[in-house]
């Protein structure tokens, strides 16, 4: 097998290499190739949750991402090959210790409301990220060090670091990131989750909002500035596009079969195989970031000895994981998802081995009690997941892997308010998520004891690493660090992935050119409908 260092150099070189360069764009789409677009009409797509905000520079999970990329538009665009391209910023020139950063702007791009995407609209977004905090729970994270943005002209934007961010070109391109109205991005954080006051320079525009309901999005008209890559210039072709929120997997496949719906992201694994033709088409991506994780409280027992942590792995089989319910998906292959850029290959560490889970349990001192799980000094070997996403099979699967090794594994499913509640508190045993990001940062974001720190651990090596890969602008270097970074990340079980988190889209035949960003959101641009 090749070293998770050799190989995580290739791809992060490749990957990285573009940070003053421009090219490419997203692709990928269902339909027939030769058809002609038909203009009008509208795509009804079904979600399986409400956040309760369509803001995108505050919300974190893909359903509201997906409704937010289409409103707002970003200073780059990152392509299905990791490469980063031209959007509202025509080019840009990054200062050699990545401190520093240039952005000359697109002309004559206009918000919604009509007034201009300039050089004080993205010093005013920038700024009121930093301004949301917490509220902004992933563009906050990629804004660490930001000192300010300068605007010598309408057209530049100077952005400053206190430090190198090499990470900061590819976060340019995210939603989360994604520009809005000076007037937006200065107003009341609660009142834009409505909806009310969202005013994008984005192909779409709000035209309603009702919690757990649906959201409706409008054609914007007079768009001109579709990102490199775009199927197509000018105005988007559908006239709205409609998101019903349907929590049920089986009420989503059901409405897709009828043509209730005309395309989803949210059909269990087990029901895809009956959209592959039949007057359907399907197309996955490995969403690129982290992976489905258990992500342990190392501040408490049991997983404040580093055995008990590494047994939990051992004793889980990724394999049976990704071919019983994710046909079709790798198994997980290191603490990145296999589709980020620089992703290393950790699959030897992450090889089942029930025996080693065994031999350090015994070694930590948990004993076999009567029914098979272990116990300690009285306390039985059990723990508590807590999760919010409707992943149970897959929790439940684990559940009966790891009792194999004596370990008791107990479920806690809640809201995604109630998680992050219990994450702020750090009372919890072992979180249950992933985090989308197409740039091997995003382990910093996770588990540096700077940043959100999942661990509750005291710092060590890890922290180093990790903090220097963000500061780095030598991609082999780079590329270098990360690997060591994810390695001990899964041989101390700070970092225990199970399954890959792959987006599937399934749609009617009649649906064309939905496709993929690189971030593996749903772009609808360049979508249209036959009938």
């Amino acid at each position: 097998m090749r070293s998770s260092t050799s190989r995580s150099a290739a791809v992060l070189v490749a990957a990285l290499a573009t940070l003053t360069a421009c090219g490419g764009g997203a692709s990928n789409a269902g339909g027939a190739a030769d058809a002609t677009p038909v203009r009008g009409g509208n795509l009804d797509v079904a979600i399986s949750v409400d956040s309760g905000c369509i803001d995108p520079q505050q919300v974190g999970n893909n359903d509201a991402l997906n409704i937010g990329r289409q409103l707002v538009d970003s200073l780059t665009v990152q392509d299905l090959d990791g490469r980063i391209q031209p959007w509202l910023a025509q080019r840009w020139e990054v200062s050699p210790d990545a401190t520093t950063f240039t952005f000359h702007l697109r002309p004559g791009v206009t918000f919604s409301d009509g007034t201009p995407v300039d050089a004080a609209a993205v010093k005013a977004n920038l700024d009121g990220i930093v301004a949301l905090g917490a509220k902004a729970s992933l563009g906050s994270t990629y804004l660490q060090g930001y000192t300010g943005t300068q605007t010598p002209d309408a057209q530049t934007a100077v952005v400053t670091f206190s430090r190198p961010s090499a990470q900061f070109l590819q976060a340019t391109s995210t939603m989360s990131l994604g520009l809005l109205s000076v007037p937006t991005a200065t107003a009341d954080p609660a009142t834009r989750c409505t909806g009310a006051t969202l005013v994008g320079s984005g192909p779409f525009v709000v035209g309603s909002y009702v919690k757990d309901d649906q959201t409706v999005l409008e054609r914007r008209t007079g768009y001109d500035w579709a990102p490199t890559g775009a199927k197509h210039a000018g105005e988007a072709y559908l006239d709205t596009i409609t998101y019903r929120v349907v929590p049920e997997a089986g009420v989503r496949t059901g409405s897709l079969r009828s043509h209730q719906i005309d395309a989803t992201t949210g059909i269990a694994s087990q029901d895809l195989p009956q959209f592959d033709g039949n007057g359907f088409w399907t197309q996955r991506r490995a969403n690129p970031g982290i992976p489905y994780n258990f992500f342990p409280n190392e501040s408490r027992a049991p997983f404040d000895d580093v055995r008990v942590r590494q047994a939990l792995s051992k004793a889980i089989d990724r394999e049976q994981l990704a071919s019983l319910l994710n046909p079709g998906d790798e198994a997980v292959t290191s603490a990145l998802s296999v589709s980020t850029p620089g992703a290393p290959d950790d699959a030897a560490d992450l090889a089942r081995d029930l025996a080693g889970a065994n031999r350090l349990l015994d070694a930590a001192g948990w004993t076999r009690g009567a029914d098979g799980i272990r116990e300690k000094a009285g306390r039985r070997l059990t723990f508590t997941v807590l999760f919010w996403q409707p992943t149970s099979a897959v929790l439940e699967l684990v559940q009966q892997q790891v009792r194999e090794a004596g370990i008791d594994l107990q479920l806690k499913q809640g809201t995604t308010a109630d998680t992050a509640a219990q994450q702020s508190s750090g009372d919890y045993d072992v979180l249950f998520y992933n985090l989308t990001r197409s740039d091997p940062d995003v382990l910093r974001t996770i588990f540096s004891t700077d940043t959100r720190n999942v661990n509750q651990r005291p710092r060590g090596a890890v922290d180093d690493l990790l903090a220097e890969q963000s500061s780095t602008t030598d991609a082999t270097q780079r590329a270098q660090l990360v690997a060591r970074a994810s390695q001990l990340l899964v041989q101390e079980a700070h970092s225990i992935p199970l399954i890959e988190l792959s987006t599937v889209i399934a749609a009617s035949d009649d649906v064309h050119d939905l496709q993929f960003e690189g971030s593996s959101r749903l772009w609808i641009h360049d979508a249209w409908k036959q009938s």
